[in-house]
């Protein structure tokens, strides 16, 4: 049974910094280097908006929103994926959210966690 953990959301003040993970629990090694990972995020009142994908070829696409701010990157021995936030701003005030794409039944997402920027 594979489930995905996320970690590393919280609050932080415009133009700081933070990095998110999410941990595929019960994912075998081949089946993670094989994914598509992504990072998304939802604001309140707002539809789910793409923010980053990792292809399993390691091609990394972002949506211009957090183009030349945030990076995502994964650490296969780990099963993790990571999401570095930096000059964060208040507009990314947001519920991120991690997805692994195996192949179309078997596509894993976290629970979500809460990014706020505020002063």
């Amino acid at each position: 049974q594979v489930h995905l953990v996320e970690s590393g959301g919280g609050l932080v003040q415009p133009g700081g910094s933070l990095t998110l993970s999410c941990r595929a629990h019960g994912m075998i090694l081949s089946v993670f280097t094989s994914s598509t990972m992504e990072w998304s995020r939802q604001a309140p009142g707002q539809e789910r908006e793409l923010v980053a994908s990792l292809s399993n070829r390691g091609v990394t696409t972002y949506a211009d929103s957090v183009k030349g701010r945030f990076s995502v990157s994964k650490d296969n021995t780990k099963r993790t994926i990571f999401l570095q936030m930096n000059s964060l701003e208040p507009q990314d005030t947001a519920i991120y959210y991690c997805t692994m794409r195996y192949d179309s039944s078997r596509v894993y997402r976290g629970q979500g966690t809460q990014v706020t920027v505020s002063s």
